[in-house]
């Protein structure tokens, strides 16, 4: 009988220890660190505005910037409705969540399958600002032409119809990343390749600015350019080191691989321009920062500092080589969206599936120089579903909007500047 008492006692010692180890508990150290990741990503939005800003003529520089507020504003609106529940809610057949989740019904302070170690609302709100600048992005290839009522509900439609679902395909458990095995550690796929093409889509549909190519049009305030580049550098850390979800050594790489490829981008594609064009830029070098800050972005958890070194280098050269063709080429993206986004991001998806080491991040896999080449095709196959996808439903919905409020400014108003036709007022109250 002193047997069976002891062995039972131990037993249900035993299954208590297992389901308290197995129960999700929420950590107050990764709980901290991605309370400033999330700010760090919510202060990439007007840091681009700031960026985009000064790259337009001084007549448009409120409404550019203004663009990339308002959707900060809207899209975390949208994401606590729909947007949330659409991306990461219960998986509809690898394709869609579901509504399970709409107005964040079942979604508070207890952890989620997503992290384990922090509240399923802070989860959430980390997520929404990767939506917030998705979109944002997309207003570099159309600024100084779009109408202001058509930005707003293009963007609506988008964030539901083509950023929710491909989100869900690789953040939220869907087939690329569930089934397909594709790797995207802080969301390459979802935000920069994403954005880019939708710019394509965007420069098709709304064609040149008016007088592109027979009118100067160079930045007007590269100061503020440089401004919201370095707060996008600083917003990325929490972008890429906040994606290990958690404050520990696979944070530590991600932030270390992030840095060290964008530092090196910069240098490379200002040694580029230097011997391309007799002299080294600011502006060149500020968009070399941001070419790596997107192409190690996939990669930045799965890769060696090394290995990020190369990428960065890569990835300056290739994106500036991108962004010198666009005239020849002939396509009005205003602010080098494909050039820097869609280039460096294709660059970055396809460097993962060459780089990425178990011995970086055993939740990953090994890449292509690592004895393992099924992981390049999978990141391939990934883009390629990524660009058909987002290409077509972002013509239709240019079209549609198009029909409903008309996408471009009048000829009048595209004169005048969109801050005093759009939002009536200036930025300056000197035209010196």
């Amino acid at each position: 009988m002193k047997k069976v008492i002891l062995t039972t006692l131990f037993v249900l010692m035993f299954c208590t220890a297992v389901l308290a180890a197995e129960a999700p508990k929420i950590d107050t150290g990764d709980t901290a660190w991605m309370l400033i990741s999330t700010a760090l990503v919510m202060l990439m939005t007007p840091g681009l505005g700031f960026f985009y800003g000064g790259m337009v003529r001084r007549k448009n520089v409120l409404g550019t910037i203004m663009h990339s507020f308002i959707m900060l504003c809207m899209v975390s609106v949208i994401w606590v409705l729909w947007g949330y529940t659409l991306s990461f809610g219960p998986d509809i057949g690898g394709v869609i969540g579901s509504f399970a989740w709409f107005g964040l019904n079942s979604v508070g302070q207890e952890p989620s399958d997503y992290a384990k170690t922090v509240p399923h609302l802070l989860f959430m709100m980390y997520q929404g600002m990767f939506a917030a600048i998705t979109p944002a992005l997309i207003t570099g290839a159309f600024a100084e032409r779009m109408k202001f009522s058509a930005l707003l509900l293009f963007s609506a439609l988008w964030l539901t119809f083509v950023y929710a679902p491909l989100c869900h395909w690789v953040c939220g458990g869907g087939w690329i990343v569930g089934k397909l095995g594709a790797l995207d550690f802080a969301g390459g796929t979802v935000v920069h390749i994403n954005s880019a093409v939708a710019a394509i889509a965007a420069v098709i549909v709304m064609g040149k600015r008016k007088g592109y190519g027979r009118e100067p049009m160079p930045p007007h305030n590269l100061p503020l350019t440089i401004l919201g580049g370095a707060l996008l550098w600083f917003g990325w850390f929490g972008f890429n080191a906040g994606s290990a979800l958690s404050s520990s050594g696979l944070a530590s790489v991600a932030f270390v691989t992030t840095n060290t490829a964008t530092a090196m981008a910069a240098m490379a594609w200002m040694f580029t321009e230097w011997m391309h064009r007799g002299k080294p830029t600011a502006l060149g070098a500020v968009s070399g920062a941001v070419a790596g800050l997107v192409a190690i972005t996939p990669g930045a958890g799965f890769v060696s500092p090394m290995s990020s070194i190369f990428i960065g280098m890569v990835a300056g050269v290739l994106c500036y080589v991108a962004v010198s063709l666009k005239p020849k080429l002939g396509y009005d993206d205003s602010l080098d969206v494909i050039g820097v986004h869609g280039v460096g991001g294709t660059f970055g998806a396809l460097a993962t599936g060459l780089f990425a080491s178990k011995a970086i991040n055993d939740a990953g896999n090994n890449g292509l120089l690592y004895g393992n080449a099924g992981l390049f095709v999978k990141q391939l196959i990934a883009v390629v579903a990524t660009y058909v996808f987002v290409f077509v439903v972002s013509i239709v919905l240019f079209k549609i909007v198009d029909l409903i409020v008309g996408l471009r400014a009048s000829e009048e108003d595209e004169y005048a500047g969109l801050d005093l036709s759009m939002h009536g007022e200036k930025a300056y109250d000197s035209e010196t």
